[in-house]
């Protein structure tokens, strides 16, 4: 169940709106579609297309260390980076979701470092592990969750997205996920392109 963003991207409908249609089921099932792509787009890849870093004209990180602000973003860059966020979604829904109010701040993110993730092997590990975190924030929902609880916002995110509560603050890390899909199947393709023997190379270019 890999759930289509469109509505919400074009502007159809409001995040919080949208987030609402989907039940915990939904939730528990569109997460294991997420982990179950990724894991797709990189099954044939190995440990040097994992860390290997492509071309990105576009790649600007101001939260990263000077010399690598404008470096692309390898296969294991993209895993960890999409499952912190996804999971911090997870936990802060299980909280909302047990009728408690959270505020802004301290967030839930933690990244695992990227240039520690050098293996396939690892790459996979982090996937599987996120996996089992996400689900295992929602099998921390009571049965009736208190979705009329909600998590302090800035006034720029309500005028985009809306409130969050358990589900949108859930789903949000899924939509973030789903953005980097396109450049999750990029970044593979470049990283086979450039790790194919020459001579295959060569031979395509005959």
């Amino acid at each position: 169940m890999i759930i289509d963003f469109s509505p919400v991207r074009n502007g159809e409908v409001r995040f919080d709106v949208f987030a609402q249609q989907f039940t915990k089921e939904d939730l528990r099932a569109a997460t294991n579609a997420s982990i179950d792509l990724l894991l797709d787009i990189i099954k044939d890849a190995d440990d040097a297309q994992i860390v290997f870093i492509p071309h990105d004209p576009l790649a600007d990180d101001p939260h990263a260390s000077p010399e690598e602000r404008h470096l692309g973003w390898s296969l294991a860059h993209l895993i960890v980076h999409v499952t912190a966020s996804a999971e911090e979604g997870a936990a802060v829904s299980s909280i909302l979701a047990r009728g408690i109010p959270y505020p802004r701040d301290p967030r839930l993110r933690y990244e695992t470092h990227w240039r520690t993730i050098t293996t396939k092997a690892q790459a996979v590990q982090r996937l599987e592990e996120s996996r089992r975190i996400r689900l295992a924030y929602l099998d921390a929902w009571p049965d009736e969750p208190h979705l009329d609880v909600l998590r302090e916002v800035s006034d720029g995110y309500r005028e985009r997205m809306g409130e969050q509560n358990a589900k949108a603050a859930f789903l949000g890390g899924l939509r973030h996920e789903s953005n980097h899909y396109d450049q999750f199947r990029d970044v593979a393709q470049q990283a086979r392109e450039a790790n194919r023997p020459a001579a295959a190379v060569a031979g395509t270019a005959d």
